[in-house]
Parts: structure tokens; C-alpha cells; sequence
């Protein structure tokens, strides 16, 4: 038996998607308007641009768009041969660029990529079959309103030989957060002997700051104020020139915390650098300054310093504190708040950019030898959790990569990753064709255990050393914790090796796992699966039966292709203590299997599990009643991360965490028949790649409680209360508690943009007539609206009580639809279209306590 997941991203008819652009009042893309109507889209023929250093115009070989290639790029040419493209964008914020080229020589080239000047990064180009061959990769790119100049060129830390075909901008078609304009180092508060100059070329503004020598070390200082609107992580970027010919440091306060900064050797004094800096800003002004002090190196010159501060309140791994979302085990450090001499990239919004998908959206690419980010752990830990992403490879299959760690200056093992679970292309559901291009899906997380624990306090770096081969690691966040010992053999279970089932032995385990289950049942007894890997490449089935492992750390089921997960056939069951790890590698839904499916009878419990690589997380079927599904973590799924599924009763699903799926994050689709009485309760879900952090579609009497969700990327609500799918709603739905931070997005099928929290009566099915309850969400940030009713159908019955709206892209409510709702207590702060858009008909009655609209 298989499961077969919804679609709920296949395009709607062209009346429905002309409707809703109207309501929008956004461009007129077509009813299969693609993703990229996230961004406007600008292809740029290399041999239209501007050539130096030996780049010239090719007709050689076949293949090409346009008139021609670019050639020139060899080894003749090596530190001079550079293609310089003019983008105009309209608005400041996270694009991407495409890159079109043939690499013929057998072996992946680069190029160095630089956005106004300033180096953005070192650009991977996979060998592809010949020279009359082409293929595409993606950078991002954070793009400046108006003209912007983008350069590939062959430094001399490069290995070129390549040919440039075309460059395709993807620029933000909405105004982001500003990119905040350069401090100039000669406008600061200069003392202690720096003085401005004028000496070096290649500078900005109206010259640098000089002076931070030896004769004036202890004393040198710039100093200036930055304004933050929040408390919070940011960065300070600083530009700067270093001839010496070695590292130099430098020491950065910001609200009096200081740090000392490495700048690393540039190739003179009229080349120039940047390094970024995260750090911490306070609401309010921030005294900022940069200083030769006693422990510095100095001897370097300073162009600039660009200052950036929090976004919005918080980060999605900083600890609420009105303790929404799951209680959990580890400790989350974000790499944008950590230590680093390489690029921070974001915040961005934009689709198919990485920073889209990366936490807070920020993270930090090592793209040097050298490179680093580290930590200062506040707890001890003995495991971590990395989420990062590598390069593909042109073939889409992934590369392997170690990557260097090191532990209060020691080094640990090398970490071992892998892209071959990230990266998928084309169109909904996509593929693993990097030739159909919209290449999305960038991250993966790795575990490992240490062997021995780390005390508090204790530094831990990531770097890319000379051995680790990717061409660049985007790092997004570590996750820390002290983790128990395998377990031992409980009382009432029996242990699967005294029936031959033994792991780590490369054998298929499923034939023995369900003969094992079958006769520790016909024992009365549940069955343990002491540590190690269990190979599985079919349905473990549980009927009446309790699954135990030594511990999420220490026993995994692993996958084989798209199959091996377990399923429930009825009857009380538990599943506890271990890890499912799918090795799935793209999503297939009719032949792909969840990680835990089927009916689970009346009071089963699902707990400590850890969910990953697999189609869906839990698939979980009628009649099941009463299940309790807790402290799970549900990671990078093809399809849904939780789907609670027809007849499904009083079914509760709590303090998890949930990052990374590819369709909604936490769904309950009365499929058929009502799923009643459920709730999703305390648990922190973090970028679902698509689909939204919390669905509920139609059902009876369900709720979604105290959820902390943030970073929804398309076609993605925060939480979406709707008729899309699935039975008429019947009884009250409750959203209530739940905090939701930079979500919403563009649904692209319809070019309609959806807010933090969505109502919608789809009006191709039902009207919403039964009570729908939101009381005391937070929305932070939002990208779009924070509240948004829609559409066509009625919605009759909406009770809102107690929400704030703190920041929103476009209206803080934005309602078109017929229908009633009671407001009360609801205020509305920071909107970028303003307060309140009613169209449709819709009632709204005031109660007491609103403000700001």
C-alpha cells in the first residue's frame, strides 16, 4: 500500500488566476506564471558586455545564444581577463545572476564574481561534456537600485579557462530591507593620529583612513553612531586595504562589546577587501568604533564600514520569551552571529537565492582557504548539528566534501558532507535535472558525536582548509547538545538480536525486523533495537506492537532509494528512541514512502524520533484516535513534514521541531472525511521550502496552539486556515499563541501574494460558515499582509482577538472576500501599504482595545 500526497501547488484554472490578479493589483503574469515572477528577469549576452585583460568575442563553437561566447579566459590571462555586465534593478535587496558556460577541460574551473566593485565570491563552474556543451550556475547577488556592475573575472586565485555564454539577473521586484549606504572611515570621529588620505587609488568616497601605524598603536580610532530599530544579531562590514603582506588586526566595539577583527593581506595598497563582522546591536543608537589598540597589529588602511542591523525582532533560534514553540534539547548558534573573516550573505528574501532559505535569513559562505566561522558554546555539548550547503554537481547526483572543525584550537574529525540531498530543479514536484534550471533547495544538515564533551565556553570553528574541496560551504547554523548514552535493553521488550536481527552489517533488515515485531508481539512483549544502522528497503509493519531504539542519537532505520519506513496497520503502538533516515534524493509520491504512515489505532504514541531524507515525516491515517506524537525532529522531507489525513481524531502533535520541508511543514487535510479534535501545540518550525508552516484544510473543532514558525519561502502562508483541499469546515478552528516571524510569500501559480496568517475560502469549493478563531498570534515582520481574508466565497463567522501585527511588507489586514468578523484588541504597527484594505463586501464589526487601524 502506498500514500499519495497531495499537489496543492498544481496551477489553477486562467479564470481563477486572472481573478486573483486583479485582486492583487500585481503584474499580469499568466496562470503559469513560473517561480522566477518572484524577480524580474534580465538575460545579458557576455559579448554585449564590457571585455578586458584578453576577454574576447568567440564564434568557435556551437551552442551558444546571441551572436557568440566569451573566450580568453587562459592561462595568458590569468589575474586580468574580466567580462563586466551593467544590471539595472528597481529596487535594493537579494537577486541571484545565472551563469551560462562551457568547460570543456574534464575538471570544475572558477571565476571571482564581483557586484560593484566589492568581491562577491568565488564561482564554481562544473566541467560539462565538451566545449559545444553548456550548462548553468547560480550566485547570489545583494543588488543596489539602479545600475549595477557585475564582473567575472580571472583573478589570479582562479583556474579560468572557461567560455561565458550569457549572465540571466534575477533582481528583487519589491523593495526589501535597504542595503544601508557605506559609513565613510574619512567622515567618522578621527583621533589618536588616523587622518584621512587620499594616496591609493580604488577607494570610495572622498578618500580612506590612514594613520593606524605603529607610532600611533594604543590610540588610533574611527568612531560613529549606528541606529538599530531592534535589539539583535547583525553584522559590520568592513573595507579596508592591507599591503603588508601579512594578517593585521584591528579591534570592532559596537555598544561597547568589542572583538578583535582579522584582516587578512590584499594584493597592495590599491586593492581592497571586506571583511564581515557579526555582532550584537541594542535598540536605539550604537557607538561604533574601529581601533589600533595595544593588542592589535594594525597597519592597514580603511575605506568604509557598512553597518547593519537587525532586520526585526529576533532570530527563530533565539528562545522566546513567552515560551512559544517547543522546549528543546540543543542549543541553536546562528553562523550570521557568529565569528567569521568570510561573506555574510542576506538578509534576502527572493526566490532560488540562498539566503531565502536560510534561517533568519542570513548565513555565511567559506569560499576560501582559510575561511572560518566560530562559536563560543554556552552550554557543554558532546554532539552537534550542522546546516549548511554545498555545490552541486552538473549531473545533479551531488558531491561529497570534508570540511575542517576545531574545538578550543584542536581539530576534531573532519566533517563529512554531502549535496546530494539538497538541490532540486524545474517545476513542482521537480527534479534532479540541474538542466531545467531554478535551482532550489540548498541546505542539509549533518550530525555527528564528538566522543567527549565540550565544557562551556569553548570555541568551536568551522574552516575551510586547503583539503576541503568544495568550491564554497554556506553555513547556516550549528545546534549544540549534550546527548545521553545508548540505552539498554528496558524492562517488557525483548532485544531484536535474539531473533538474528543485527545492524551495521550492510544486509537488508526489513524481513527480519517484521518477523522480529511478529514474534516479540506473540511474546507480549515489545521489541528493542539496540545501537547501530538498520538497512530497510520496505514497510516495517506495527500493528499492537511497542518499537524501541537505544536513543534519536544512537539507533537508525536507514532507507534504501525512495523505500523503508514504518507502518501502522492498527492496533495501540509506540515508536521511540531512534532516527529514520530516508536517503531519498528527490520526491516521487506515489512511489516514495513516509517515514511513519498509516492508522495507529487508539492511543498510540510516537516520541523521540528524529525524521530525515525521507518523502514525508508522519503520514498519519483514519481511524486513527488519540495519538501523541512528541519531541520529534523533522528535517529536510520531500513532501509535508506532519499530515494528519482523513478520519483522524484527537490527535495531538507537540514539542517538535520541524525545518526544511518541501510542502507544508504541519498539515491537517480532512481528505475525504473530517479530521476532528487535533491539535498542533507547541512546536517550532522553521523554512519549509514550500507550502506553509501550518495548514489546516477543512475538519471539525481542530487548532493550531503556541507554534513558533518563521521563514516560510513560496507559496507559503504562515499559517493558512483554508478550503483549498479536503471536507467543509465544521465546528470552531482555533489559531491561538502562535508567534510567526518573516513568514508569508509569493504563491507564483497565481501571482497572488499571501500573508503571515491566510483565511481563505477557496472559491472554486466551499464558503467558511463555521467559526474560525484567531486569539493572541503574533506576526512579526511579515512579508507580505499579516492577516489576509480571501476570497470570492464567504467567510462568515471570523473572531479575532488579541493580534498583534508588527511589520509587514504590505497591509497590516488585507481582506477581499463577503462575510463578518469581530475585531478586538487588535494593533497594527510598521505597515508598508497601510493599516486596513477591505474589498468584497466584508463586514467588519469593532470591539475594544484596536489601535493603528
Amino acid at each position: 500500500m502506498s500514500i499519495h500526497a497531495r499537489a496543492p501547488h498544481t496551477r489553477t484554472s486562467a479564470a481563477i488566476a486572472a481573478l486573483l490578479l486583479t485582486v492583487t493589483g500585481a503584474v499580469a503574469y499568466s496562470a503559469a506564471a513560473s517561480p522566477s515572477a518572484y524577480a524580474a528577469s534580465t538575460v545579458l549576452e557576455a559579448e554585449s558586455a564590457r571585455l578586458s585583460g584578453g576577454a574576447v568575442t568567440e564564434t568557435e563553437h556551437s551552442g551558444h545564444t546571441g551572436t557568440g561566447y566569451v573566450g580568453g579566459f587562459t592561462d595568458s590571462h590569468r589575474g586580468a581577463a574580466s567580462v563586466t555586465y551593467t544590471v539595472q534593478s528597481a529596487h535594493a535587496g537579494a537577486g541571484s545572476v545565472k551563469i551560462r558556460y562551457a568547460n570543456g577541460t574534464g575538471s570544475a574551473k572558477t571565476l571571482s564574481l564581483f557586484v560593484n566593485g566589492t568581491a562577491s565570491g568565488q564561482v564554481s563552474l562544473p566541467a560539462t561534456d565538451n566545449w559545444d556543451s553548456w550548462s548553468t550556475v547560480d550566485a547570489p547577488v545583494t543588488f543596489t537600485r539602479g545600475a549595477n556592475a557585475l564582473a567575472l573575472t580571472f583573478t589570479s586565485s582562479d583556474s579560468g579557462n572557461v567560455n561565458l555564454d550569457s549572465l540571466t539577473a534575477d533582481t528583487p521586484d519589491t523593495a526589501g530591507p535597504a542595503t544601508p549606504a557605506p559609513l565613510e572611515a574619512e567622515s567618522a570621529a578621527l583621533s589618536g593620529g588616523a587622518v584621512a588620505e587620499r594616496e591609493h587609488g580604488g577607494y570610495t568616497g572622498s578618500g580612506y583612513v590612514g594613520g593606524l601605524t605603529d607610532a600611533n598603536k594604543g590610540r588610533a580610532s574611527l568612531n560613529t553612531s549606528v541606529e538599530s530599530s531592534y535589539d539583535g544579531a547583525g553584522s559590520v562590514t568592513i573595507r579596508y586595504a592591507n599591503g603588508t603582506g601579512s594578517n593585521k588586526t584591528l579591534t570592532l566595539s559596537v555598544g561597547g562589546k568589542a572583538a578583535q577583527v582579522t584582516l587578512p593581506a590584499t594584493n597592495g595598497w590599491s586593492t581592497w577587501s571586506t571583511v564581515a563582522v557579526p555582532v550584537s546591536y541594542a535598540k536605539g543608537a550604537n557607538a561604533l568604533a574601529l581601533t589600533f589598540t595595544s593588542g592589535d597589529s594594525g597597519n592597514v588602511n580603511i575605506d568604509h564600514l557598512v553597518a547593519v542591523p537587525p532586520t526585526g525582532p529576533g532570530d527563530p533560534g533565539d528562545p522566546d520569551p513567552s515560551g512559544t514553540g517547543a522546549s528543546l534539547p540543543f542549543t541553536t548558534y546562528e553562523a550570521e552571529a557568529g565569528r567569521t573573516n568570510a561573506s555574510v550573505i542576506g538578509p534576502g528574501r527572493t526566490y532560488l537565492s540562498p539566503a531565502s532559505e536560510a534561517s533568519g535569513r542570513r548565513a555565511v559562505t567559506l569560499a576560501r582557504t582559510g575561511d572560518y566561522v566560530e562559536f563560543t558554546l554556552t552550554k557543554p555539548a558532546n554532539a552537534i548539528n550542522l546546516r549548511y550547503s554545498l555545490p552541486d554537481s552538473s549531473d545533479g547526483r551531488g558531491i561529497d566534501a570534508s570540511l575542517s572543525v576545531y574545538a578550543g584550537g584542536q581539530a576534531l574529525p573532519d566533517l563529512r558532507l554531502t549535496s546530494r540531498f539538497a538541490w532540486v530543479y524545474g517545476e513542482y514536484p521537480y527534479t534532479n535535472n540541474p538542466g531545467e534550471g531554478k535551482g532550489h533547495r540548498f541546505f542539509d544538515e549533518t550530525r555527528i558525536s564528538l566522543g567527549r564533551t565540550l565544557p562551556a565556553n569553548t570555541v568551536v570553528r568551522l574552516q575551510k582548509d586547503a583539503a576541503d574541496s568544495a568550491a564554497f560551504y554556506t553555513v547556516d547554523l550549528l545546534e549544540a547538545e549534550e546527548t545521553a548514552a545508548a540505552g539498554t535493553l528496558p524492562s517488557g521488550y525483548v532485544s531484536a538480536g535474539d531473533f538474528g536481527v543485527t545492524p551495521n552489517d550492510d544486509q537488508d533488515d526489513t524481513s527480519a525486523l517484521n518477523g522480529a515485531l511478529e514474534r516479540a508481539k506473540s511474546q507480549g512483549k515489545g521489541l528493542w533495537l539496540p545501537a547501530g544502522t538498520y538497512n530497510i528497503s520496505d514497510h516495517v509493519s506495527l500493528s499492537g506492537v511497542k518499537l524501541r531504539g537505544a536513543g534519536m542519537w544512537h539507533t537508525v532505520l536507514r532507507g534504501t532509494g525512495l523505500k523503508g519506513g514504518l507502518f501502522g496497520r492498527g492496533g495501540t503502538t509506540s515508536v521511540e528512541d531512534l532516527m529514520i533516515d530516508g536517503q531519498n534524493t528527490v520526491r516521487d509520491d506515489a512511489g516514495g514512502h513516509a517515514a511513519i504512515e498509516g492508522d495507529f489505532g487508539t492511543n498510540s504514541t510516537i516520541r523521540n524520533v528524529w525524521i530525515q531524507h525521507t518523502k514525508v515525516g508522519l503520514w498519519i491515517s483514519g481511524p486513527t484516535t488519540g495519538l501523541r506524537a512528541e519531541n520529534l525532529r523533522i528535517r529536510n522531507t520531500f513532501a509535508d513534514g506532519v499530515n494528519l489525513h482523513g478520519a483522524v481524531k484527537d490527535t495531538v502533535v507537540s514539542n517538535s521541531s520541524i525545518r526544511g520541508t518541501g510542502d507544508d511543514a504541519l498539515a491537517m487535510w480532512s481528505d475525504g472525511a473530517a479530521v476532528t479534535n487535533s491539535a498542533f501545540r507547541n512546536n517550532t518550525v522553521q523554512l519549509p521550502t514550500l507550502a506553509n508552516g501550518a495548514a489546516v484544510y477543512g475538519g471539525n473543532g481542530n487548532s493550531v496552539e503556541n507554534n513558533l514558525i518563521s521563514d516560510t519561502v513560496t507559496s507559503a502562508a504562515g499559517i493558512a486556515v483554508s478550503t483549498r483541499f479536503g471536507e467543509p469546515f465544521s465546528g470552531t478552528t482555533t489559531v491561538s499563541g502562535n508567534l510567526l516571524r518573516r513568514t508569508g510569500s509569493l504563491e507564483p501559480n497565481w501571482n497572488a501574494r499571501l500573508g503571515a496568517l491566510w483565511v481563505y475560502a477557496d472559491p472554486t469549493r466551499h464558503d467558511i460558515t463555521q467559526p474560525v478563531v484567531l486569539k493572541n498570534n503574533t506576526v512579526e515582520d511579515s512579508t507580505y499582509s499579516g492577516l489576509l481574508v480571501t476570497y470570492q466565497k464567504q467567510v462568515t463567522d471570523l473572531r479575532v482577538d488579541g493580534l498583534t501585527i508588527d511589520g509587514t511588507g504590505a497591509h497590516g489586514i488585507e481582506i477581499n472576500t463577503g462575510g463578518k468578523g469581530v475585531f478586538s484588541n487588535t494593533k497594527v504597527t510598521g505597515t508598508a501599504s497601510g493599516a486596513l484594505n477591505v474589498a468584497g463586501g466584508f463586514t467588519i464589526e469593532r470591539g475594544s482595545g484596536n489601535s493603528g487601524w
